[in-house]
């Protein structure tokens, strides 16, 4: 038999939560403006294009800064085919997260097709040039969050 402890207080009386004013809410949002998402797929094509010449310039070998474009492209075009599915998205709640569910699931397909094709489409194939392209486009993605304005930082 299941017991069910007792509620000393109502769970709405031990809350926090308040709801903010219009004129609370419009202030919050000057403070945290939206991040454009293509902003973010422009930043890591950059950075991706800047660590292949890295790679190509540091080694001296063209096809590992190949190998490296590559890795980003395998990121970065993903990211936009997301980006452009969530951006054309409109509806309910559930609708908007069944959208984010089936082009999150397309961004994977196609990173993994891209990563199957790799070897062929690729002659002197570096998979740690692409491991490092592919590495370094992705984590830009959290440095383009971080860097957006109104985002506190840790002191």
């Amino acid at each position: 038999m299941k017991t069910i402890a007792p509620e000393t207080e109502t769970e709405a009386g031990d809350s926090d939560f308040k709801p903010l004013t219009a004129e609370e809410a419009q202030q919050w949002r000057q403070r945290h403006p939206n991040v454009s998402i293509w902003r973010i797929v422009w930043f890591q094509a950059l950075v991706g294009a800047l660590v292949s010449l890295v790679v190509w310039l540091v080694s001296g070998k063209p096809h590992l800064g190949v190998s490296a474009a590559y890795g980003a492209f395998s990121v970065v075009l993903p990211a936009a085919l997301f980006a452009r599915g969530m951006a054309r998205q409109q509806g309910s709640a559930g609708a908007a997260m069944a959208s984010l569910f089936g082009w999150e699931l397309a961004k994977i397909v196609l990173t993994v097709a891209m990563l199957a094709a790799a070897p062929r489409l690729l002659p002197g194939l570096s998979w740690l040039a692409l491991l490092v392209g592919m590495v370094v486009t992705m984590k830009t993605y959290w440095i383009a969050l971080l860097a957006r304005p109104g985002v506190r930082k840790p002191v």
